[in-house]
């Protein structure tokens, strides 16, 4: 559920009917309907929502006084459509932002800001062994979504192998140079939206590259991306940003490594 820091209310259901026009009339329709948009309508529409409205979609409800506070409908109602504020308020109590984000890769980044070492971050109990808490379950089930995808062939293997090879290779590198100040590889591979954007993004057949050897480029790039912004850039995830910027490069993937013609003769 989505927080709005300056009314402290639920975010405005503005915000979807915002993404989903953009969506649907600006990404896909206006590039000529289905099958036409360059650009993952998902991807481009929470970009344009993160940078637009970056308090409403970056702060949440504690879960904690979600709990003690069960919202009736007649509750809910009034929360989601603002219809009293000052009631929605007192109903929900916040204060534990630190707890439940968006990700908690950006309490990483800004701990690493601070001048902690990785270690010393890690070791906040929001984050486990294998990356932060509930992040590694729900990458998992991606991950095992994925697979199941793969074994009905309803998607192929060359871009999810790809950003996963990528990125666990990126990641590799940066923690052996530095363990202090870039994490393990697991913890970009179970953190975040790694998982969903290797199986069920990415994989968009209309926005990503078509021939084989272009998916694994396409892939390549995307699992890239997600560690330079991830590591170097200003935003703790990176998944939505490294999929739009790759889907510019796909017509020239295509392009550059598109196959022969049947029958094509080599030379004399």
């Amino acid at each position: 559920m989505l927080i709005s820091r300056s009314h402290s209310a639920v975010g405005p259901w503005w915000l979807i009917v915002i993404g989903t026009l953009f969506a649907i009339v600006i990404v896909k329709q206006l590039y000529g309907g289905l099958g036409n948009n360059v650009f993952n309508p998902a991807m481009a529409a929470y970009v344009l929502l993160l940078i637009s409205f970056p308090v409403q979609m970056t702060s949440w409800v504690a879960p904690q006084t979600i709990a003690f506070n069960q919202a009736s409908l007649l509750t809910s109602v009034q929360t989601i459509f603002e219809i009293n504020q000052t009631f929605a308020a007192e109903y929900f109590r916040l204060g534990i932002d630190g707890v439940a984000m968006a990700t908690p890769l950006d309490t990483l980044k800004t701990d690493l800001s601070m001048g902690l070492t990785t270690t010393e971050s890690l070791a906040k109990p929001i984050f486990s062994g294998m990356g932060a808490e509930g992040w590694f379950w729900v990458n998992l089930a991606y991950l095992v979504g994925g697979l199941v995808m793969l074994k009905l062939k309803v998607i192929r293997w060359h871009i999810s192998l790809a950003i996963i090879a990528s990125l666990f290779l990126c990641a590799s590198f940066g923690f052996l140079v530095s363990p202090d100040t870039f994490v393990s590889p697991l913890i970009h591979l179970f953190s975040g939206g790694t998982m969903l954007a290797a199986f069920f993004i990415a994989t968009d057949p209309v926005t990503a590259a078509t021939s084989p050897r272009g998916r694994l480029i396409f892939g390549a790039m995307i699992g890239v991306l997600i560690y330079l912004i991830r590591t170097f850039g200003g935003y703790p995830d990176a998944v939505a940003f490294a999929v739009l910027l790759a889907n510019m490069c796909a017509p020239f993937i295509d392009y550059y490594v598109r196959p022969r013609s049947y029958g094509h003769r080599t030379g004399n």
